[in-house]
């Protein structure tokens, strides 16, 4: 069915607060005059320099006793420094965190908003179920806009999942053969979880930023910031924006480019793994004298904070990459994505999944088992589980992601138990194999970093903090409890099965 001509649409730029200009130093002997409000907070005389204030951006009384507390701990400046010092970027009046309080002035809205109103519309849905009148009204309505979409919900599922499969197993062969690059003599990075990692968070940054890719399902938009009308219709330009985010989210192949291949480019399980390892000494080795309890510690916070810090910046990069790339990203062709590639990966992705399958069972060679071909059997059950678990679970707490946090936690412990097989003298070389097939593919895919840096930059900071902690803290005890007995006790065998 051919495409509707949709409004052409602009997006606004963002609202600039501006204020009188930077803070004055303040003499405690001649302090400038304060007014304490009706709320108990301290307000600033008219000379002293605030941003302005907006009915959507006053302070609450805690905010406006912190500032005051601020302005009265600062005293006059005693040094005659040339003027040239303010060239300095280390001095530049311009902090680090400009919107400590997270208010709305920025634009800020965290995944704790968006989730509340999911679970209000949730709420309204059921309550209105519980009427039989109202109910029978909302399944005729559904009804009758079911039959206005030219795609099918069943049809919808089938996509996605063909989608899932086939990105999952090219996810799957960008993480092994991206680790298989960065192994070499004298690299600065010994654990190679970290690249997959980070280029899957970058990819993942350009997708959920990017307006292009999928312009023609919703429209034509545009970044130049001016209001547009279109007869005598005024477009709201925020909303425009949010609703081709809430579209784009629902596209089949939106979400197997996101949730299948960035969700399986990256994997949280083998991020902890290497955790686990630089905690028990059983990462490559360097040449340098032998390890302390001090170095144990270097080693053990070495990884979260390399790996947390490269996959958040990759996740920014991705977004800039995203806007700075704009004016040239093509569109994917509505007619192209809807009635041939969405029929055409149905083919692809369980045709890809078959192939795996009959590769392992007659490989050409016996080692691509152990390097491939297992982990692409395992691959599509490890993301389809992590599609179905996240859509039951993260919905339920808006501060806590809990079906990301399960499915890491999960596929982490599945991970250490076949790591401890794996390393034990038993099931011969394709026991060992088919081990290695789940730790790459399904523990690979089940467990995911993208999503997880993209929810820690979207929650709430101390929701954030909390979340992340969680995560790396729950992940880690879980392979101390299953992976630390058998390394602290009887030790790890060779492989049987070799690489």
């Amino acid at each position: 069915m051919a495409s509707q001509p949709a409004h052409r649409v602009t997006y606004p730029k963002s609202q600039q607060i501006e204020a009188q200009g930077p803070p004055r130093n303040i003499n405690h002997d001649s302090a400038p005059a304060e007014s304490v409000g009706v709320d108990g907070g301290a307000r600033s005389a008219p000379d002293t320099a605030r941003p302005r204030q907006t009915p959507h951006t006053r302070s609450s009384p805690s905010q406006e006793a912190r500032a005051a507390r601020r302005a009265s701990a600062a005293s006059r400046a005693e040094y005659n420094v040339p003027d040239t010092y303010a060239n300095l970027g280390e001095t530049s009046n311009i902090p680090p965190v400009q919107n400590p309080d997270e208010e709305s002035a920025h634009q800020y809205e965290s995944l704790e908003q968006e989730r509340a109103r999911q679970q209000g519309y949730a709420r309204d849905r059921q309550r209105q179920n519980e009427d039989p009148a109202t109910r029978a009204a909302l399944q005729e309505e559904e009804k009758a806009e079911a039959a206005g979409y030219p795609v099918s919900k069943t049809a919808t599922q089938i996509y996605t999942i063909s989608y899932l499969i086939f990105f999952s197993i090219f996810g799957t062969l960008a993480r092994l053969g991206l680790q298989a690059l960065t192994i070499y003599s004298g690299t600065p990075i010994i654990f190679t979880s970290i690249w997959p990692n980070f280029a899957g968070s970058v990819v993942m940054g350009f997708l959920a930023e990017d307006r292009m890719l999928f312009r023609q399902e919703w429209g034509s938009p545009s970044s130049n910031g001016a209001d547009t009308e279109r007869g005598s219709v005024s477009v709201d330009l925020e909303g425009a924006r949010k609703a081709h985010l809430a579209i784009k989210k629902t596209i089949p192949l939106y979400i197997g480019l996101a949730t299948g291949f960035c969700g399986s480019f990256t994997s949280f399980s083998a991020f902890i793994r290497d955790v686990f390892l630089a905690l028990s000494n059983d990462l490559p080795e360097i040449n340098a004298p032998s390890r302390n309890g001090g170095h144990t510690f270097l080693a053990l916070i070495a990884v979260p904070l390399i790996t947390i810090s490269m996959c958040l910046a990759g996740l920014f990069f991705g977004a800039h990459m995203a806007i700075f790339l704009e004016p040239y990203t093509p569109s994917l062709p509505f007619l192209f994505t809807r009635n041939i590639l969405d029929r055409l990966m149905v083919l692809l992705g369980w045709g890809c999944w078959l192939g795996a399958i009959i590769m392992s069972i007659l490989p050409p060679y016996d080692s691509w088992r152990g390097t491939a071909t297992f982990a692409l059997v395992f691959a599509p059950l490890g993301c389809l589980l992590r599609f179905y678990i996240s859509l039951r679970l993260n919905g339920s707490a808006p501060s806590f992601p809990l079906g990301t946090f399960a499915v890491n936690i999960f596929g982490t412990a599945v991970l250490g138990m076949s790591w401890d097989l794996a390393h034990l003298p038993v099931g011969g070389v394709i026991g060992c194999q088919v081990l290695q097939g789940i730790q790459d593919g399904f523990c690979g895919c089940l467990t995911t970093v993208s999503t997880w840096v993209a929810e820690l930059a979207v929650l709430r900071r101390r929701h954030a903090y909390i979340y992340a902690t969680a995560s790396v803290g729950t992940g880690l005890v879980m392979l101390v409890a299953i992976m630390g007995g058998l390394r602290w006790g009887d030790g790890w065998e060779p492989l049987v099965c070799t690489h």
